[in-house]
């Protein structure tokens, strides 16, 4: 798999019928390590190792409801009382971020409201932060070290 712009992930993987598997540390199961797994799994494990977020405040492949269509969150962070704080879309390194990844993580924000949003391909990181009271969004550097607090 391509090297990332992620600090090193020690990743779990395993080699099973000509397919690699890496283990998801939120999961708590193997899942086939396809480009964008492997670029969700290198951004959880930043998460917990860099951004010290504890696992239970994390959710991979968070279900939500749009319009009537069933949609998945790639990384959902909870606060301590449970409310979402960010989200983050990962996408393969391959793909460009852009206007379609940023609406898809704005739809996914239209029902969750969290404070915080993150694109990444694992190459290229957009940050952003959203004022919930005038609605203004701040581009930032980085997550928040007192995130889920």
């Amino acid at each position: 798999m391509e090297p990332l712009n992620l600090p090193n992930a020690n990743l779990r993987l395993k080699k099973k019928n000509r397919r690699l598997y890496v283990w998801c540390i939120v999961r708590k199961k193997e899942l086939i390590c396809t480009p964008e797994e492997w670029v969700r799994q290198h951004f959880i494990h930043y998460l917990v190792n860099y951004r010290k977020i504890p696992i239970g405040l994390i959710s991979s492949e968070f279900s939500l409801n749009y319009n009537g269509i069933l949609k998945r969150a790639d990384i959902v962070v909870f606060k301590k009382n449970t409310e979402p704080i960010l989200i983050v879309e990962c996408k393969a390194p391959n793909i460009n971020l852009n206007q379609k990844t940023i609406f898809q993580i704005a739809q996914y924000n239209f029902k969750l409201n969290a404070k915080y949003l993150c694109l990444t391909n694992g190459l290229d990181h957009f940050y952003c932060e959203i004022n919930t009271e005038n609605g203004n969004i701040n581009n930032i550097d980085e997550i928040p070290l007192d995130l889920v607090d």
